[in-house]
């Protein structure tokens, strides 16, 4: 019988949010593998803010996807076929393979995963990139001590539920905010945050001076925009600020709204830092034997967003822009 693969290509690079003009969806038959090359039958695709800014032709930390190009997209999925000396047929593997239901890989980039320690999603969440991203950035990057006060915007998504969780564990007072009461309630009764703030419907710089008394000592920003500038005008003495994202200002069609409240970086002797994942590459299995533990442990709650059907990737993909995803957003990609 012969195997169809199903593949979303960038066909045209977007102004603002994508639309379906920005895709092309396409079957085609799935080729032979050559000696050195493995099959991948793709079980679930991730799906990132980043995403958005691969799109775009301009320099950035890693190169832009080409029109024409399958979209990149991390990937976990089973090994069907094999010359590969490193890989076996059964073995499962995460990597980024795009957005498509098989892959014909040369082994780059690609490392095996034990489905039986852990739930298949788990490798593109909570122990995939985004679980790097809010280990490093936190604990490499803003250094937090015991006792200090952080804020995490964007708290219940992949990366904003780590963070604030592996704070906890460190001892520190954690604020998060995030878009509706349902996910405000779920960072405080569930996650252990200890105060929530709806940017939906709370005044965020009046809600902040409420929930942090003694200021803000680190400030984890996967939003930007105003949120970014209400958090400034309550930052402390030598507070980190760490960029990992900018959510609120990757489908403008106007220029980036950057912090107008910058000098209370001058005037508090701050820091404010980028993270990108990639640069502790090497350090990623510290990191997921720690998440681990803590998962094991219960001091690190999961929770997964996952939407089944390749064919429902536009619409999906916008999830993450307009608030609608619940947690790490996952495509299972099925039949």
């Amino acid at each position: 019988m012969t195997m169809m693969n199903k593949q979303w290509r960038l066909k045209a690079r977007p102004i603002g949010e994508p639309t379906a003009d920005t895709w092309q969806y396409s079957e085609t038959e799935v080729p032979a593998i050559s000696d050195g090359q493995l099959l991948i039958k793709i079980e679930y695709i991730s799906l990132d803010p980043a995403m958005r800014g691969w799109l775009n032709d301009a320099k950035s930390y890693i190169e832009p996807v080409q029109i024409g190009d399958v979209m990149r997209a991390g990937t976990v999925g089973q090994v069907l076929e094999s010359k590969h000396a490193k890989f076996a047929v059964g073995d499962y593997v995460c990597g980024h393979d795009g957005v498509q239901s098989y892959a014909v890989s040369d082994g780059t980039g690609l490392y095996k995963v034990d489905a039986n320690l852990a739930p298949l999603p788990y490798y593109l969440g909570v122990l995939g990139m985004p679980g790097m991203t809010g280990y490093f950035g936190l604990l490499k990057t803003a250094m937090p001590k015991a006792g200090e006060t952080v804020v995490v915007s964007g708290a219940a998504g992949a990366v904003g539920s780590v963070v604030g969780q592996i704070a906890k564990i460190k001892g520190c007072r954690v604020v998060g905010i995030a878009g509706g009461s349902e996910k405000c309630k779920f960072l405080v009764d569930e996650l252990g945050f200890d105060e929530a703030i709806d940017y939906k419907n709370d005044n965020v710089k009046k809600a902040l001076k409420q929930a942090c008394p003694n200021g803000v000592d680190v400030f984890y920003d996967n939003v930007g925009g105003d949120i970014l500038d209400d958090v400034l005008s309550q930052i402390n003495l030598h507070a980190r600020i760490v960029i990992c994202g900018a959510i609120s200002q990757y489908n403008n069609t106007t220029a980036v709204k950057g912090p107008s409240n910058y000098l209370s970086l001058l005037v508090n002797r701050a820091r404010m830092e980028g993270i990108v994942v990639f640069d502790n590459v090497k350090e990623y299995p510290t990191a997921m034997k720690d998440i681990a533990g803590w998962i094991n442990s219960g001091e690190i709650t999961v929770k997964d967003h996952i939407v089944e059907g390749i064919e429902t990737f536009p619409d999906t993909l916008m999830m993450l822009f307009n608030g609608k995803n619940f947690g790490k957003l996952v495509l299972k990609v099925g039949e």
